[in-house]
């Protein structure tokens, strides 16, 4: 029972290091993090734990194989070779998840089928019959995944995501997922010292899992099951024991407030927050956002408002204005955190930003924003609040590489030296200093010397047509009424005479002209 072995843990990118400490505090060893995901080893105790403790774990994968292939025929034949009696017979029910980033499989359905027909044709031939798949609630979820040609097959501890926490009742359009709200509360570094607000709670997913933070109440315990609890190793005795271990739960002497506009939004979150059982932290309010005062405690504020992608605004860039008006004049002394995805909303806040963490929400990439409302000057604010200020260890994220067509903001460009300051320059006695200003650009130098730097010849077609020669030819297009007859008709294109360039009027009063000659005749 005490044998370790690796477990991967899923989270959300830009919460690894937030998963990574949880892990820590869980008491996991030999924690290394990667991308989206965080590895770590330890017993049944842990796999466990992490399933039913961890707030920003999606799943918890145990590797069962891990094996290089570059033809779906090697995935066949190194699933085939596994010992599938050890983890399900011909009785149970399967299902096979896929992730690929590789040049040498394109379709990740296409080797999930691999895998499937692996295990089908190991039992097929061991006792005659085969365990039959079924896609929504399996007995055993199965998960491979293939960077290039690096191949890892595990089996899936929690079965559906752990997001699912299992206290959310109703929900809003749009709602905001369980393990970010986590994971962004944990982000902030708020655990319950002080009053939280949400001014725009929706569903009240926000200030249900800050509740739970705030007491130390473990996500899994409203969850129905998980998926090692149907493995032939399941141990009941020792899960039971995790599950009605209390003693790390804490109490919580400030209050949770949660504000929307929408009257059916705040009855949504009334059902969710008596499901999870902490009514008495969390406060409800029907109260628009621009009716937002002063808190007489000491508060931070975590709000996830519109970004005009799932849910629309009539004024969207107005909404984050208002927002902006209302921190500055209604939360002074206080930090907020801002999720959004569009820059031009972070900039209709009007406030600089402390910290500016990346995160994604689903498929939208975007900021966790931090502002320290402050009355005055910020290097006063700054001078007086040293422990404060800008944070390093988020403010600067490894630069990634960019997606095309992707809105990308440049900081302030520092200006650029002059050519004369950037290296020095060649003269008759060598090479000159830094501050030496070439001779033609002085004036008195230019009045008594023809000496000047040679300009370039302009190349024909380089767009820059107009030469001496071309204007002195277009002086003399008189001379030449007939295209024919210029000397440098060869070599340029056929041109309507400069004559034919009539003004209308003046036609018209030829043509008078012409037809009274006529009649005088």
């Amino acid at each position: 029972m005490n044998q370790k072995f690796e477990l991967i843990a899923k989270t959300f990118q830009g919460l690894e290091e937030v998963l990574a400490q949880e892990l820590t505090e869980l008491g996991a060893e030999d924690i290394q993090i990667g991308n989206r995901m965080v590895s770590f080893s330890g017993d049944k105790a842990m796999m466990y734990k992490a399933n039913f403790y961890l707030r920003t774990a999606i799943r918890i994968l145990k590797p069962i194989k891990h094996f290089t292939a570059t033809t779906a025929d090697e995935v066949y034949n190194a699933v085939k070779d596994i010992a599938w009696e050890e983890y399900l017979d011909a009785t149970n029910t399967f299902a096979v998840d896929s992730v690929i980033f590789s040049e040498d499989f394109r379709h990740s359905k296409f080797v999930a089928y691999k895998v499937k027909d692996a295990i089908a044709d190991y039992f097929r031939e061991k006792t005659g019959n085969r365990p039959s798949v079924r896609i929504n609630n399996p007995d055993i979820q199965i998960n491979i995944h293939i960077a290039e040609n690096n191949c890892t097959l595990s089996l899936d501890s929690s079965g559906e995501s752990l997001h699912r926490r299992g206290y959310r009742q109703e929900q809003v359009e749009a709602p905001l997922n369980e393990v970010l709200a986590a994971g962004i509360i944990l982000l902030t570094g708020w655990r319950g010292e002080c009053d939280l607000i949400d001014p725009m709670c929706g569903s009240g997913t926000i200030p249900i899992e800050a509740a739970l933070i705030a007491r130390n109440i473990a996500p899994g315990v409203f969850r129905k099951e998980f998926g090692f609890e149907k493995w032939k190793d399941f141990n009941q005795e020792l899960f039971d024991e995790i599950y009605n271990d209390d003693s790390q739960e804490r109490e919580f002497t400030h209050k949770i407030y949660g504000y929307d506009n929408n009257p059916q939004a705040n009855a949504i979150a009334q059902r969710n927050v008596k499901a999870a059982g902490v009514s008495k932290d969390i406060v409800l309010k029907i109260q628009p956002f621009q009716q937002f005062e002063q808190p007489a405690e000491k508060s931070i504020i975590i709000m996830n408002p519109p970004y005009g992608e799932r849910i629309s605004s009539d004024d969207l860039l107005g909404l984050y204005e208002m927002i902006g008006e209302r921190l500055k004049h209604a939360f002074t002394g206080n930090d907020a955190w801002v999720l959004s995805y569009r820059e031009e909303c972070f900039e209709q806040i009007g406030l600089k930003a402390s910290v500016k963490i990346p995160l994604f929400n689903g498929a939208l990439e975007c900021q966790l924003r931090e502002y320290q409302i402050f009355n005055g000057k910020y290097k006063e604010f700054r001078a007086e609040n040293p422990e404060k200020g800008l944070k390093k260890e988020n403010a600067e994220r490894p630069v990634r590489n960019r997606h095309h067509g992707e809105k990308v903001e440049y900081g302030k460009r520092e200006r650029r030296p002059r050519r004369d300051d950037e290296r020095p320059r060649w003269n008759e006695n060598g090479p000159r200093k830094y501050d030496e200003r070439p001779k033609w650009r002085d004036e008195d130098f230019r009045r008594n010397n023809d000496e000047r730097p040679s300009l370039r010849t302009r190349k024909a077609g380089d767009g820059k047509e107009f030469t001496r020669e071309r204007r002195s030819g277009f002086r003399n297009r008189d001379e030449f009424p007939n295209d024919r007859q210029r000397p440098d008709a060869e070599k340029e294109q056929k041109r309507i005479p400069a004559k034919r360039f009539i003004y209308m009027h003046k036609r018209h009063e030829l043509d008078r002209q012409k037809d009274e000659n006529n009649e005088q005749d």
